[in-house]
């Protein structure tokens, strides 16, 4: 039986409810063979009722279609369903091929920048909160909330923004990936290398004599390169990273370790 509906038109409380879906229940059936399929699914069930009809075999191709692997950043994953329920409501059930090469075109490259930008922007941002923090500016606190508030406002935007846009979308953004993953991540660079010498202050105290002369190791090298030993400790962690079966945490352990030997011994102190 062929679906004979009048075609459904999304409105702004189906984009609220798609938003709201996606959300909170988009990783609730996150699983290793297809991860966020069945999210996807759940999160736009609702509008591929209205579109298809209940019950139709339509809906029901739709479904197993969508249930399919999935697997993109969380918070651009409503662009790529703006556009789908864009050209779903335009073509139907033969929309089906180009639904399935859309989603498996867009996930990765969305994956990529989604996670870059909000890794970045969450790792300065919550720097910045955290050393005005220890600094006891409450302005810290705001800042972090802010952000968190203007990221919430761009996803409950986008999806709509996708949908109106539809397939041209892909073909404007295309061409803009490579730029915005490359902006991102040298902004994010940028910051934290700033934010290295603020944040991390130690110096050197050992100060061996040379006959009656004490030299100090410190002040030759903030001649060198000020902030170097910063620098070099954030150097070492990563260099541990890379290290094979080393995880975070073993890493965080191992500099505060060699911190309280130091310490202790006073060749550092509290810069």
């Amino acid at each position: 039986m062929t679906n004979t509906k009048k075609p459904y038109k999304l409105t702004d409380k189906d984009f609220r409810q798609i938003n709201l879906r996606s959300m909170f229940f988009f990783q609730s059936g996150w699983n290793y063979e297809r991860m966020q399929g069945s999210g996807y699914l759940y999160h736009i069930l609702p509008q591929l009722r209205k579109i298809y009809g209940d019950n139709t075999p339509e809906l029901k191709e739709m479904m197993k279609t969508h249930t399919q692997f999935f697997n993109t950043s969380n918070f651009f994953n409503t662009i790529i369903t703006g556009i789908d329920l864009a050209v779903e409501e335009k073509q139907g059930i033969e929309s089906k091929p180009a639904v399935e090469g859309l989603k498996t075109g867009l996930l990765g490259p969305f994956a990529a920048v989604g996670d870059s930008m909000f890794a970045i922007v969450t790792t300065i941002t919550g720097a910045l909160a955290a050393n005005m923090a220890m600094q006891e500016n409450p302005a810290g606190i705001l800042i972090a909330i802010a952000v968190q508030m203007v990221w919430l406002a761009f996803r409950f935007k986008q999806v709509k923004w996708a949908y109106n846009k539809g397939t041209s979308l892909v073909s404007e953004l295309s061409s803009k990936f490579e730029t915005l993953i490359d902006s991102a991540t040298l902004m994010g660079v940028f910051m934290v290398g700033a934010m290295i010498a603020s944040v991390i202050r130690l110096k050197i105290a050992f100060a061996p004599k040379i006959g009656e002369v004490p030299l100090d190791i410190q002040n030759n090298l903030d001649m060198i390169l000020p902030g170097l030993l910063p620098a070099l400790i954030v150097g070492f962690a990563y260099w541990l990273l890379g290290k094979k079966g080393m995880t975070n945490l073993r890493v965080l352990l191992i500099v505060l370790l060699i911190a309280i030997i130091l310490g202790a011994t006073g060749i550092m102190v509290k810069g």
